[in-house]
């Protein structure tokens, strides 16, 4: 077979020599074309799963679009409540409780929108103020970033442990149980905030290292030549400054006289010591002076009975008590006496200080005589009689008070 008669079909082929039967049989025919209708069933199917696809597509977007408005749009809250979140809780359950108080509408849209912001391990727990028609976008970050609501409890300075205790548990808002009452002088008195869920003992422990914090500060400040040789000597003296004075100015001038007559060997002779003595933790819950019995009874915080400083501190002194007694006035003062106003009148000699106690008890003997007047002119009044004013009975001269010092003229 010439070139040009070839057929087309055998181009290009590596021919195989043929026995003779096998070159007599007919080649085999082409496979048929596929028909129209199997080739419409295949477009069909295909058309019809892109369709799927698309309107799947289009739904999420649509969900996605309708959800992102909700997510950030007014929430239903007319005005601002406030929510607690446990510790704990996870996003759904804080969902459900959100959705459960109706600050949100949606529990669905809000755990999405928190799943796709990736804000779910991110949720704080507190107690949160939720502002009126906030979204739960804004509710999201409210509890993200864990602005909790802050309460305060406030320990006014020279409280004593007891009397921190007490306040402690009567405030709502704590939670748990106090172990023991801590050691005299060991916690700082401040105001202190905290969120709900927070437990006493937590208070208790936040306080303990204020003042462990603050007393070590004050101790490498303090005056070189102190006649205290400790941090815990410090903290006792300036419990005693805290119960003679509450004016901030007079601190350093109180600690000073003390510190003058630890060097020169005195007895301190301070009234707050006996009081504690007698009574301990509870020994300052009113005001009140001290009688000639309570003087006399024999106790180891007596500083008219005992030299140096008393065993502990009888009472937990602010930081401005320990910051007097670390670096006091310069004075020679060694006596002080209340001058009936609040404040103390100074003296450094005994003759001196004599003067002071006898102007003091004149203050006191007429204040008295004012309060019987009032006293009996109220009762004449409400008995629709006349006052029957006299000269009133100054009943003897206390021999101590809260506010003074050595009110007995001989050292």
């Amino acid at each position: 077979m010439s070139e040009e008669h070839r057929d087309d079909r055998t181009v290009g082929r590596r021919f195989a020599p043929r026995s003779a039967r096998e070159a007599l049989q007919p080649e085999p025919a082409p496979p048929p074309p596929p028909s129209r209708r199997a080739k419409s069933s295949i477009v069909v199917a295909l058309s019809g799963i892109f369709t799927f696809l698309m309107l799947v597509v289009i739904a999420l977007g649509a969900l996605l679009v309708i959800g992102k408005m909700q997510f950030e749009g007014k929430g239903p809250l007319e005005t601002a409540r406030t929510i607690t979140v446990a510790k704990g809780q996870g996003l759904r359950e804080i969902a459900r409780q959100l959705e459960r108080e109706g600050v949100i509408s949606q529990y669905w849209v809000f755990v999405g929108g928190v799943a796709l912001h990736k804000q779910q391990n991110q949720l704080k727990a507190g107690e949160y103020v939720i502002p009126e028609h906030a979204s739960m976008a804004d509710i999201m970050d409210i509890l993200v970033e864990g602005k909790a609501i802050l309460h305060q409890v406030t320990i006014p300075e020279g409280h004593t442990s007891e009397q921190v205790v007490a306040r402690l548990l009567e405030d709502p808002i704590l939670i748990g149980e106090i172990d023991e009452i801590p050691a005299e002088g060991s916690l700082l008195p401040e105001t202190y905030k905290f969120d709900r869920g927070t437990t006493r003992m937590q208070l208790i422990q936040r306080m303990q290292r204020a003042q462990a914090a603050a007393l070590e500060e004050i101790w490498k400040r303090r005056l070189p030549d102190l006649p205290i040789q400790t941090p815990e000597e410090l903290v006792i003296l300036a419990s005693i400054v805290e119960k003679e004075t509450g004016r901030a100015d007079e601190r350093p001038r109180v600690a000073a006289v003390f510190i003058n007559r630890l060097k020169k060997g005195m007895r301190l002779q301070s009234d707050p010591t006996i009081l504690y003595g007698l009574y301990g933790g509870r020994a300052f819950l009113e005001y009140r002076t001290i009688t000639r019995s309570e003087l006399d009874a024999p106790n180891k915080y007596n500083t008219y009975q005992i030299s140096g400083l008393p065993p502990t501190p009888i009472g937990n002194p602010g930081r401005a008590a320990m910051e007097a007694v670390a670096n006091p006035s310069r004075t020679d003062e060694l006596y002080f006496v209340a001058d009936g106003t609040g404040g103390h009148i100074f003296a450094a000699t005994l003759d001196e200080h004599n003067r002071n106690v006898a102007k003091w008890r004149a203050l006191e003997r007429q204040r008295r005589e004012r309060d019987a007047a009032r006293a009996r002119e109220a009762e004449a009044a409400a008995d629709g009689k006349a006052a029957d004013i006299g000269e009133g009975d100054d009943g003897g001269a206390a021999t101590g008070t809260l506010r003074g010092l050595n009110l007995n003229v001989t050292q």
